[in-house]
């Protein structure tokens, strides 16, 4: 099996798990999900493929400046759900200000001297 197949399939078994646990138990899913696997395995799979540890403090840098604009989705989203908005225009309202919170940090970034 091919390095890249292995590493499709252990990130989908992943997504997959965290679905199959929120069915029964959302807080827990919700506490899986919030861990950084997702950015650790990358951060694997980066290492054993170019073992450059200048370019993993990099990356993991970056990641920390851009998980901070997605953070408000997940207050947003709920929030719209609660006061009776349907399921695909709160994510997608959730999306959106995700992108536009991308967008602002990308503008503020140089300004800031963020290492993105």
């Amino acid at each position: 099996m091919s390095w890249f197949a292995l590493k499709a399939i252990l990130s989908g078994i992943l997504i997959a798990a965290i679905s199959e646990i929120a069915r029964r138990s959302p807080g827990v899913a919700a506490l899986v999900a919030s861990l950084p696997l997702v950015s650790i395995l990358g951060v694997i799979w980066l290492w054993r493929d170019t073992g450059d540890g200048p370019r993993i403090a990099s990356h993991l840098e970056a990641t920390f400046w851009y998980v901070l604009p997605s953070l408000p989705m997940f207050l947003l989203v709920p929030w719209l759900l609660r006061h009776g908005t349907g399921f695909w225009p709160s994510l997608g309202l959730g999306c959106l200000l995700t992108i536009a919170l991308y967008f602002l940090l990308l503008w503020l970034a140089p300004r800031l001297n963020l290492p993105l």
